[in-house]
């Protein structure tokens, strides 16, 4: 990962020229162009169209825009709060809240999985803008015990360590006591969340202090040694037991377990790091960015696990912390980018003074960000016959979406746009869309029945579950409803035998 410090603007990032292109597609002014004679021109609805009935075909390019976006899947994330109560976020939009629990909070009774936390933290995430996305630990807390205490008094084994002055308690991960109860929790979290519509990420917790796969700075009573993490057959057990709960959820394995990061490159999960911005904070030889990620993903193989699954990061320490430090913010978030992020957290700290405009510039690349270039279609359709609609879109961010939403396009009658759309159809995901071009070819089918007139042509990424727009894209003229009015079209009346 070649990184060069101090950026200012977008060709000076290490990825900007390596975006792949296709289709031959150059920018544009945004401007509409066209093949003859005027069509319509409605400025009203964010675009201009030209042509004429019979001639050529209408090409329209919509204006970009640099609009910060809160798109599912992807963005600066809330911690341990929903955006609608974080009041560090100063106006960013966030799609992505983030919380971590331990096993106690989760089952106060055996067998008695709290469900209704969960419920309550999902309403909250969809009232909020947002998705949730959570972790589950064994141990980390200041109290002694950070699973259920039930467990214990069951019989089950474990291993008594101290830890910042105080006692603590793990399980041993081996007991057929601990396995029982553990791999139920996630099994019956699987049951009634995978695939939820407001569940976001699964970030694979369970071993190690706070779930971070690691028993760093513990000393265990018995024998004043560092409380060993479970075998090798084990933790690859608990990662499947995830993997196999939450199959169509996107999950994340935090970057020091190497044998987690080398199964995601056969099973189809992602990474992340809880320390972005280390450039010097523990030690004045070595940090976090430039000694262990590059060498920890060429070690495990998962330099490309990007394409296919998303990258986390959260702040080491926050983004105070950089400033006091003089750390150069641009190269930080520069090191994000070119490690094709999706998310960034800064713990929901504050932003410190001076630096919006690097956060914003951030928001802009993080992710997966998409733009219409190009529009073109028939001028003019009759009724029962199709129209063909070639779009031709750019993925500006450096990561691709990971959900399956979809393209879909509508016509509504240009006098009456608030009515129910004439016809609506989906058909292209963007899942695995990755940065650069791309061309969708959509047939929209008009009933014969249709009315003679102008009617508008508008765009828009859709939830297949219900229709409706889930993705916001970075061009003008959005509707309120999330639909992109993008161009006319003029239905004339069939033609008589």
């Amino acid at each position: 990962m070649a990184l060069r410090r101090g950026p200012s603007g977008r060709r000076d990032l290490p990825w900007a020229g390596n975006r792949p292109r296709t289709g031959g597609v150059q920018r544009r002014r945004p401007w509409v162009r066209s093949f003859a004679g005027l069509l319509v021109i409605s400025l009203a609805l964010g675009f201009v169209a030209r042509g004429a009935p019979g001639a050529g075909r209408v090409t329209v390019e919509p204006r970009e825009t640099e609009a910060l976006l809160a798109n599912p899947g992807m963005g600066w994330q809330t911690f341990q709060r929903f955006a609608d109560e974080d009041q560090n976020l100063q106006g960013l939009p966030s799609a992505s809240a983030y919380f971590r629990f331990y096993w106690r909070e989760l089952e106060p009774a055996d067998g008695r999985i709290d469900f209704g936390k969960f419920d309550a933290l999902l309403a909250h995430a969809h009232r909020a803008g947002q998705k949730l996305a959570f972790r589950v630990m064994c141990t980390g807390s200041s109290q002694y015990l950070d699973v259920p205490a039930w467990l214990k008094d069951q019989g089950a084994k474990g291993v008594e360590f101290t830890y910042g002055g105080a006692k603590h308690w793990v399980p041993d991960f081996a007991d057929p006591l601990f396995t029982r109860a553990h791999d139920r929790l996630i099994r019956e979290l699987g049951a009634h969340y995978d695939g939820q519509p407001d569940l976001d990420l699964v970030d694979i917790g369970s071993v190690g202090l706070w779930g971070e796969w690691h028993m760093s700075g513990t000393e265990a009573v018995a024998t004043g040694r560092p409380v060993p993490l479970p075998a090798l057959e084990l933790r690859l057990a608990i990662i499947d037991a995830w993997c196999n709960a939450f199959p169509r959820t996107s999950k994340v394995m935090l970057i020091g377990s190497a044998e987690g990061m080398a199964r995601a490159v056969t099973t189809g999960y992602g990474w992340r790091a809880d320390c972005l911005g280390d450039m010097g904070g523990f030690s004045k030889t070595w940090n976090h960015m430039e000694n262990f990620y590059p060498q920890q993903l060429a070690t495990t193989g998962a330099q490309a696990a990007w394409r296919t699954a998303p990258v986390a990061f959260e702040t080491c320490w926050d983004m105070r912390k950089w400033q006091q430090e003089g750390w150069d913010l641009g190269h930080i978030f520069d090191y994000a980018l070119a490690c094709h992020a999706s998310y960034v957290n800064n713990k929901s700290a504050p932003i410190p003074p001076g630096t919006r405009p690097a956060v914003e510039r951030l928001l802009r690349h993080l992710g997966y960000r998409l733009v219409i270039r190009r529009v073109e279609h028939a001028p003019t359709a009759r009724p029962g016959n199709p129209v063909d609609l070639t779009v031709v879109w750019e993925n500006v961010g450096v990561a691709p979406p990971y959900r399956d939403y979809r393209v879909a396009a509508r016509l509504t009658r240009a006098d009456a746009p608030t009515d129910p759309p004439i016809l609506q159809t989906s058909t292209h995901s963007i899942r695995g869309w990755l940065p650069g071009t791309h061309r969708t070819d959509l047939s929209l089918k008009l009933a014969k029945g249709i009315g003679p007139g102008r009617y508008v042509v508008s765009l828009g990424v859709v939830d297949p579950q219900d229709g409706q727009p889930a993705v916001r894209l970075a061009i003008a003229g959005a509707a309120p409803a999330g639909w992109y009015p993008v161009s006319a079209l003029q239905v004339v009346a069939p033609t008589t035998e």
